[in-house]
This record gives structure tokens, sequence and C-alpha cells, in this order.
């Protein structure tokens, strides 16, 4: 294994819901709306699965701070572009209250073919999510660093939490997205590889048989790139803020520099079962940051404020070389304000406080998710 510094560039892609400004339902995005984007963002921004989703991706990024400018241009020319059509985006995990009985398919083969395969699960698939990459080009480091670092999941979840809700109903869960998404195959917690070729060759089995045509129809929820030399973080609802957005991306690059350290100083993060990650992992899918999540070295739950007090001592030193400190220790302002599962869910109940009935408190959620789509650009 190489041992020299890799670059821990990065990559960040995002998915937003395309809504009506006035009754702010879902639409399926017209076909000119998606052509202008391309036309102003090339191949940085794509159709999703669903019509009423669209999803766009910087380019390579040396730091925090260019991915920020990169990703702040996505989300401005998609908001131009949404507008001369008298719609918005938003960047949630799920719509306070559309049917996904009643969205339209994007045609493309690869959509298609999704569809064909899962039948019913692929149908409900009205979420949306954040990828943050990270560039490890050493093969079996990647997976060294991906049986360590999938302790950290459930932390980056219950910072992102953004799907509280679901087809007009308060599902009293923070991030309902994980809900959906669990009902794919080859999704979770990654399992635990010796090395590289352990993780190929059990990838190829699944090929072999035809099921799978390559280990980009592995949805865990970090996994080596199939196109890139990167490790991939897919546990985060996206967020509606960029601030948030480039909060979680430093403390993922962070925590990454952290573990690549440690190696250096023939150390390591200790590995647990994933069946004790995954019940962290459902504790921040359940109650996101208020709660608190299991310390398996002190056998008990710790309030998730002094989980991140420690998270960011610990990658502060490597945040600080990579040049993005001041976003990791913006993950604080997550924790005082509430994480937009938190803020929606509070706009939601001050609606109906003030004499709104359901429809119009929920429709005062995805108003105030346009609203801080925009923020911060």
């Amino acid at each position: 294994m190489d041992h020299s510094p890799p670059p821990f560039t990065l990559g960040v892609e995002e998915e937003y819901l395309i809504v009506d400004a006035k009754t702010l339902d879902l639409v399926a995005a017209p076909d000119a709306l998606m052509q202008n984007c391309i036309d102003e963002l090339g191949d940085k921004v794509s159709p999703e699965f669903l019509r009423c989703q669209i999803e766009v991706g910087t380019g390579v990024c040396a730091t925090v701070a260019e991915a920020r400018a990169d990703l702040a241009h996505l989300r401005r020319t998609v908001k131009n572009v949404c507008s001369h059509y008298g719609l918005a985006p938003i960047a949630a995990s799920t719509h306070p209250f559309a049917d996904w009985h009643k969205q339209n398919f994007t045609e493309k083969e690869r959509y298609r073919t999704l569809e064909k395969d899962l039948a019913g699960v692929a149908r409900r698939m009205l979420i949306c999510g954040m990828h943050v990459h990270v560039g490890i080009d050493d093969d079996d480091l990647r997976i060294d660093l991906l049986n360590q670092f999938s302790y950290f999941l459930p932390h980056l979840l219950a910072l992102s939490t953004s799907s509280p809700f679901w087809e007009g109903t308060e599902t009293g869960l923070r991030s309902y997205r994980l809900t959906v998404f669990d009902n794919l195959p080859r999704t979770g917690i990654p399992p635990i590889f010796a090395s590289y070729s352990e993780f190929d060759r059990s990838v190829q089995a699944i090929v072999d048989t035809g099921i799978i045509e390559d280990s980009t129809k592995i949805w865990w929820d970090l996994r080596p790139s199939a196109r890139f030399p990167t490790l991939e973080s897919r546990i985060c609802d996206v967020s509606p803020r960029i601030d948030d957005a480039m909060a979680l991306t430093a403390l993922t690059q962070s925590i990454m520099a952290m573990l690549h350290s440690l190696g250096r100083q023939n150390m390591r993060w200790r590995q647990y079962e994933r069946f004790l990650i995954e019940e962290n992992r459902w504790r921040a899918q359940r109650y996101g940051i208020s709660k608190g999540l299991i310390d398996f070295g002190a056998g008990e739950v710790v309030p998730f404020s002094d989980m991140l007090e420690e998270l960011i001592a610990l990658v502060t030193p490597h945040a600080g070389a990579l040049g993005c400190l001041d976003e990791v220790q913006h993950t604080r302002h997550i924790l005082r304000d509430g994480t937009s599962a938190d803020r929606q869910v509070a706009t939601y109940q001050a609606a109906l406080k003030d004499g709104a009935d359901e429809p119009e408190a929920l429709r005062a959620v995805v108003q105030s998710l346009i609203s801080e789509f925009g923020e911060g650009l």
C-alpha cells in the first residue's frame, strides 16, 4: 500500500426537486428547462430518475473553497433557469406533501432498466441525496479507509437530515429518505473487506451472473466509486443551505485525512461490527442530532453535542492543513440552529399554531426550503 498522502480532492453531487413557484407542488421539469441547464452547465447537470428531479455535480476540486464556488454557481444557474419557467428548486431529501404515485420517469435507458429490475421499489424513489467524492488514488487504501470511515457515517447522517415529511405526513423520523432508499438491494453500511481485490471479486461475482453490469448498481452509504479514483460518501440527505452542505463536505474530507494520518503512525480507527454501526445509523435516521449516538468505547449513549466536539477536536489539525477548518466548525451552527429536518418541523408546527390548516402548513415548509436554497449563493 502506498503511504504517501492521497490528493483528497473533492467532488460534490446534489439532487434537487423542482416545484411550481405558486402551488409549491412537484412538477415534471420541461425538456426545455433541462436543455437550458445543459447549455449553461454542460455535463455538470443531468436529469435524474424522476422528471421532477435534477442532479448537479462539481468538477474535481482541490479544496472545499473551490468546491463551494463551483456548487454555488451550479445552484445559482439552476435557480435562475427554473425561475424563467415559474418554477423553483429545493434541496431537501423528500418533498413535504407530494404524491410519489403521480410522478413521471425520465426517458433514459438506465432509468427504465432500473424501473424494470426494481419494480415497485423503484417507483417510490421520490428522494434526493448528496454524495461527496474524496480523491484516494490507491485502491487498497480506499478499502482500508472504507472499513474505518463507516463508523462516522451516522454522525454525518445526523447532521444532514432533511426529510421529516412523506406524502403530507410528519413521519417522526428526521431522515425518512433512508426508509425509502433502504428498500433497494445493495444498500446500507458497507461490508468489511480485507483488500481491494476482495472487494473486486465480490462485485464481480454478482456482475458475472448478469444481475448488475458494474458496481454503479451497488448503493452502499460509502463505496469505492466505479468511475473515479475516489471514496464516495452517499449517506447524507441533501442540505437546503449551501453552508451546511460545505460543512458536511469539509468534515468528510477531514475525517478521511485524519484516518490516513493514523495509518502513517501505525494506528487505525477501531472497526466495529456492522450491526453496531447500523444501530447508530438508525438513531441518526430517527432522531437526527437530538437524542445522541452510542459511544461504543464508553458503552453508553452520548449527547450528539459531546460527540461532535470530540470529532471536531480529532480532525482540527487535518482540517487546518486542508484549509477547511471554518467549514468544519460550521457544524456547530447546525447543532445550534437544528438540521433542516428540525427547521421544517418547527415551521410546520408554527404555521399550525398560527391557524393554518395542514396543507397550508406544509406549503409554508416548501416556501422556507425555496428561500434556504438561495442563501449564501
